[in-house]
């Protein structure tokens, strides 16, 4: 008995050091570009199929506060003076009006969730997500099943082969507060949830997406959309089962506007995001002509290798659609989370593959800290579109560093402008806790009035 107790020991010994002997594999990451938010025809109360005619606003009917049976029509907010029809909210669920004109070719502005993926697919995106409005009449009722719903996940799956993957998704929108507002892209769950409806506050919202259950394989992941600085009640009342869900956050909306600030006050509340990129594209056009991307490290063009990147935070947002970009700190790749090491050794590089033009010269990179603070800043002597930079920092309070990328032209989207960023990479996080503020009260809650929808 004990020749064969030691047989074993010996065997177990021997496997181990098999084990340790053969060399560590790490992980071979590749570089996707894609859109993480786009309004499909289930976004129906507005978009680029309608004939706008002026705008009149959001007019919002329900349960009158104060009282407890008193139905009546209140304000809701304003859009401005331009651009857009009335659009109802009954009960919680949003509604064109009945005055509401189509174009009379609107097919060819909007579509159902396979048009947008079929667009998308032939104008080389590797990847992209709907997020339709999940107040949108469409959706009503609430579930699983709701048949707008399963047809948003089944034309995704439809969609998805070894060259594009399609994922299906929804927007919190919370516009009129109390509680705090805000919006909030989810990302492959099985079921969805209404923001206007009664008790469904930011508090209920990251309860509800702690337990939210994926839709088939890969996790559930969430994204503070287009923020301001006050978005979200300050971004206060973070958990860490929302925390470990929302990994993502816009800091390029809508081709062009740019959220840094909104970025910047997310991380130092502890948020973990990493940046994005989404379109908002409330219809097709944009889909073909808009040029600025989110891009994910992933070891696969699969849904689980996208999630997973998403997941792990291991995102860029760049106004250039096409340019590489990498860091490892300490050997740890972007988005990872370090053990407060004290000393951090950067290993950057980006690399743009239009060599022959000009505007692609990368012209400066810095490394970003808590609050906005520029550590470290590198200029090479002679611009070029391949450039490698392995500073040395050492910091004891830093919570976060990132990167920012510029290059000669500004990027492809409009307007460029070569003294600003072109692109964000995503933090690397050095392991230092960060307190969770608990949810502002609602007179402290400063206003997000005039968010993208």
């Amino acid at each position: 008995m004990n020749r064969v107790f030691a047989g074993v020991s010996l065997a177990l010994v021997s496997t181990l050091a098999c084990a340790q002997a053969r060399p560590h594999t790490a992980p071979q990451y590749h570089i996707y570009a894609g859109n993480t938010h786009a309004h499909t025809a289930f976004t129906w109360s507005h978009g680029e199929m309608l004939a706008k005619n002026g705008c009149k606003g959001i007019q919002v009917y329900g349960l009158k506060p104060g009282t407890e049976v008193l139905f009546d029509w209140t304000e809701g907010y304003k859009k401005g003076t331009g651009g857009c029809h009335a659009i109802y909210v009954i009960n919680g669920w949003q509604y064109h009006t009945p005055d509401m004109k189509l174009k009379p070719d609107w097919q060819k502005y909007q579509g159902p969730p396979s048009a947008h993926f079929a667009l998308a697919k032939a104008n080389g995106y590797d990847f992209y997500v709907t997020t339709d409005h999940s107040q949108e009449s469409a959706f009503f009722p609430l579930g699983p099943n709701n048949p707008q719903w399963m047809h948003s996940k089944q034309e995704a799956a439809a969609a998805t082969d070894k060259d594009f993957v399609a994922l299906a998704g929804f927007e919190y929108s919370e516009n009129d507060g109390p509680g705090g507002t805000g919006h909030i892209n989810v990302i492959n769950t099985d079921s969805i949830t209404n923001a206007l409806l009664p008790g469904v506050d930011l508090t209920a919202f990251y309860k509800w997406l702690a337990v939210a259950k994926p839709n088939g394989a890969g996790p559930v992941i969430a994204s503070f959309n287009h923020p301001s600085p006050h978005s979200y009640a300050d971004f206060t009342g973070r958990t860490p089962a929302a925390t470990e869900r929302i990994a993502l956050l816009e800091v390029i909306n809508s081709n062009s506007h740019i959220h840094y600030e909104g970025w910047l006050a997310a991380l130092d509340a502890g948020w973990k995001v990493s940046p994005t990129s989404g379109l908002d594209v409330h219809g097709l056009t944009g889909i073909p002509k808009d040029k600025s991307r989110v891009f994910v490290l992933a070891t696969a063009r699969t849904k689980l290798g996208i999630l997973d990147a998403m997941q792990h935070r291991r995102t860029y947002a760049s106004l250039d659609n096409n340019i590489q970009c990498r860091y490892t700190v300490n050997g740890a790749i972007m988005g990872s989370t370090l053990q407060q090491p004290g000393t951090y050794r950067f290993d950057i590089s980006i690399t743009d593959p239009d060599s022959n033009d000009p505007r692609a010269k990368i012209t400066k990179l810095d490394i970003v800290k808590d609050g906005g603070e520029v550590v470290q800043t590198y200029t090479p002597d002679q611009p070029s579109t391949t450039v490698n930079w392995k500073p040395v920092i050492k910091d004891k309070d830093a919570h976060y560093f990132f990167v920012r990328v510029w290059n000669a032209g500004g990027g492809d989207a409009p307007r460029p402008d070569a003294s600003k960023p072109v692109a964000w990479l995503a933090p690397v996080w050095t392991g230092k806790p960060s307190p969770m503020k608990p949810m502002l009260k609602l007179s402290e809650i400063k206003s997000n009035a005039g968010a993208p929808e």
